[in-house]
């Protein structure tokens, strides 16, 4: 079977796996090993030098690892795939691999909280210059970017309110001082959206959501050329973070591929209903989905994206006490961290997720006090709505909380 032209859920399937290779096995097998024994000393010293390819030590590669590594590359569009321990470990090894002191990353202003924490607090400890801007209008990182700097760093859709960038412009931009730009795929993943096939030259997800799909295992993934996830895998992960990801976890991974396609149809379908209904109720003050004829970024959605993916952002009537009480009387949603999985799931960002931010940097980048963002699940989507609106009917009282 020719796979390079195949279908998306083919490739998810199939891509980089000979199942005669493996005795027939139909899915690739565990290597559960630290280390590798060589045929000679000199093999060995030659494996140490890059000189011969092959397996030495599971920190540096693994086969069960490679296989999805090669895996995801080919969906993102990439060269070369790594797999880490968390979204984390995947940010902070691309992150140490390129930056020193001196250089300069520049921002979107809005970010997972962990990610924002470890830029704005972490970075500029070892000399790093951060500056943040408002990357929904291009023209904003052409006004701040110059020579110093070396990466272009975002998410979209950003967590936790849906904003987009345009990845294309963006791209653009930073070539011209030649800033290589690092985009976090996790919300959309290479389902929805391709960001190497736009510009970017690397993605990062927290694989831990939609990619694994299933809630059980923590892990992160980079796409990239073959040069810099190799600058990665041999600076930023083995010698700086150290965050590998176990072989089982890869396993997962790769069984959560195989779904990937079907699940964001359904979690993209299901989400539509959710924020229709959500946006006709008159205790929701606001709904962030793009797929909304009300999105302020429709067009550019429609444009980047082939669907409009699983999370709704929506503020309810009341402010934050408003958004708890609701999240409170919700019966089988459940109230959790995370997302992508086929459990829906909500939680509040200003007090969770987002609480590294202050009170005033919520405020300054988009993340309101009041806002819930929810995952929504595989549940079927009537027992979703049933939830919400039973646990909205009193909004009301929250108007007055």
């Amino acid at each position: 079977m020719t796979k390079s032209g195949s279908s998306f859920s083919t490739r998810a399937i199939h891509h980089g796996y000979d199942t005669q290779s493996q005795q027939g096995a139909l899915n690739p097998p565990i290597y559960l090993t630290s280390t590798f024994t060589f045929d000679s000393a000199e093999a060995g010293g030659e494996m140490f030098t890059g000189e011969r390819e092959g397996h030495f030590y599971s920190r540096i590669s693994n086969p069960t690892l490679d296989h999805l590594e090669q895996r995801i590359a080919n969906l993102e569009g990439g060269e070369a795939g790594l797999a880490t321990a968390s979204g984390m470990g995947a940010i902070t090894s691309t992150l140490w691999s390129f930056l020193a002191a001196g250089d300069e990353i520049i921002l979107d202003k809005t970010l997972y909280g962990c990610t924002f924490s470890f830029m704005t607090h972490g970075l500029p400890r070892f000399g790093v210059n951060v500056r943040l801007v408002d990357m929904t209008d291009p023209t904003n990182l052409a006004e701040a970017i110059s020579p110093k700097t070396k990466l272009v760093y975002f998410e979209t859709p950003a967590n936790p309110n849906n904003r987009l960038i345009d990845i294309a412009a963006i791209s653009e931009i930073a070539h011209q001082v030649g800033a290589k730009v690092v985009v976090d795929n996790t919300f959309a993943t290479p389902v929805l959206t391709r960001p190497i096939e736009l510009g970017a030259d690397i993605v990062v997800h927290s694989a831990t959501k939609f990619i694994s799909g299933h809630g059980d295992v923590i892990a992160g993934l980079v796409v990239g050329s073959k040069e810099d996830i190799t600058q990665i895998r041999l600076v930023g992960l083995k010698d700086m973070t150290g965050a590998v990801m176990s072989p089982f976890s890869a396993m997962l991974l790769m069984r959560g591929l195989k779904t990937l396609e079907l699940r964001m149809e359904r979690h993209c379908k299901s989400a539509m209903k959710v924020a229709q209904a959500l946006q006709s109720h008159p205790a929701v003050e606001r709904v962030y989905y793009p797929g909304l004829d009300d999105f302020a970024q429709g067009d550019l959605a429609r444009r980047q994206m082939s669907g409009f993916g699983g999370m709704i952002p929506f503020e309810v009537v009341g402010g934050k006490a408003g958004g708890i009480a609701m999240m409170n009387r919700l019966a089988m949603i459940q109230r959790a961290v995370s997302l992508g999985d086929a459990e829906t799931l909500i939680q509040h960002p200003a007090s969770m997720t987002h609480s590294t931010y202050t009170p005033e940097e919520r405020a300054e980048h988009g993340i309101a006090e009041g806002l819930v963002r929810m995952s929504v699940g595989l549940e079927g989507v009537d027992d979703i709505i049933d939830d919400l609106m039973q646990a909205l009917s009193s909004h009301n009282a929250y108007a007055a909380a």
